[in-house]
């Protein structure tokens, strides 16, 4: 097939129309295909960072709408391995336009004075950070949430509850940048707590604990010491890392793992089906020339070589193409408003833009082999008989 790439390549776009239509099929699918490749890679497969490893996060067994008892937390930290936990309250509520994805940012209340010894990967600057601890009414809000909507500290922030029947009058003092996760507005859990009392409801419960640890390997014997310290309690807890949590949120959708895989296979059927019909009309339209091709002395080899390296040429070129237009929507869902999981980290990993060409190059040697197959085992005078 090597000595006869030149003949391959010239040949891959004589018919131009057709060789563009499944090529642009092929790009499209492939893309898709990244693309899924890409959310899957971000919601499974992602890897937790040091920081991450490092805390747990302490919930209610039953679900995360059964909230915990507030009395909960200083049991929590006298656990040994435990450095430090936090109240953790998921407020939700609605900021500007409920309707609008830009909009739509995860709001939280925690003990404010904390967020260094739970979250150190937070880069806050000391005097926006004093600000925030100084002040009940502060928040701290994430550099991207702030970029997207133009907020700056210093700025005004009404969100009104929906879950809780209060609403916040919320003041920017500080801004934080993150690897990841940079989006989220935190309050002061106090605030919170004041603002029910005042509506005739006082909190002595929490949605969850976020718990820091000195040693990540002593995650699973922490997590037990928890979970036994309240097994026969009212409320019982389930302790679990970090990336166990977000991935409970992903489950809400259902089993996204299956739906993915089975999209992803779908996907590679189908464009199987599209390519091997597309190259069994070119390889029937080629009989008569398969024939030339023999009387030239090629052997029933070299011919299935040329017809395949050409479908296999074609492919690759789509997939290269589908790949590159994967990067490119992979950078735009980068940019839109995490909601299940931090879209920052919805990127096309190298490994998987390899396996996507070489799904590309698989789906053009299976399309065009048999149909090809055929053709070379005619005869010189049947093929040159055939009339198409």
């Amino acid at each position: 097939m090597v000595r006869h790439l030149p003949m391959i390549l010239k040949n891959s776009l004589r018919n131009k129309r057709r060789s563009l239509l499944t090529l642009l099929s092929i790009a499209a699918s492939l893309c898709l295909l990244g693309v899924l490749g890409a959310l899957y890679h971000a919601f499974f497969l992602t890897v937790a960072t040091e920081d991450e490893a490092l805390r747990l996060i302490v919930r209610n067994r039953i679900s995360l709408a059964n909230p915990l008892p507030a009395s909960y937390l200083p049991r929590i930290k006298a656990v040994p391995g435990v450095t430090e936990v936090t109240a953790w309250q998921w407020f939700g509520g609605v900021y500007k336009d409920a309707t609008d994805p830009a909009y739509q940012f995860a709001r939280a209340g925690l003990e404010a004075e904390k967020v260094p010894l739970i979250y150190p990967e937070y880069k806050i600057p000391p005097d926006q950070f004093k600000a925030f601890v100084a002040e009940q009414t502060a928040c701290l809000l994430g550099k991207k949430t702030a970029d997207r909507l133009g907020i700056k500290v210093g700025d005004r922030l009404t969100v009104v509850g929906d879950y809780f029947p209060v609403t916040l009058e919320l003041v920017v003092r500080a801004i934080y940048d993150a690897p990841k996760n940079n989006e989220s507005l935190f309050f002061h859990f106090k605030y919170l707590n004041e603002s029910m009392k005042a509506a005739g409801q006082p909190m002595d419960e929490v949605g969850t604990f976020t718990i820091r640890m000195a040693r990540a390997e002593d995650a699973t014997a922490i997590s037990k010491a928890v979970d036994d310290m309240f097994h026969n309690a009212p409320e019982r807890t389930k302790t679990e890392s970090e990336s166990a949590f977000v991935l409970s949120f992903v489950a809400f959708l259902g089993n996204v793992k299956a739906f993915l895989l089975i999209v992803c296979g779908a996907v590679t059927f189908t464009i199987l089906l599209v390519a091997g019909n597309t190259m069994a009309m070119s390889v029937r339209e080629r009989t008569r020339e398969v024939g030339i091709l023999k009387t030239l002395g090629f052997t029933r080899a070299g011919i299935v070589g040329i017809l395949v390296g050409e479908s296999i040429v074609i492919s690759i070129l789509g997939g290269v193409i589908g790949v590159g237009l994967a990067y490119g929507v992979c950078a735009l869902a980068q940019q839109m408003p995490s909601t299940f999981t931090d879209m920052s980290a919805v990127t096309l990993p190298p490994i998987m833009a390899v396996e996507c060409i070489a799904v590309a190059g698989l789906i053009g040697l299976i399309s065009c082999l048999i149909p090809a197959i055929g053709a070379s085992r005619r005869s010189i005078i049947e093929a040159l008989r055939f009339s198409g």
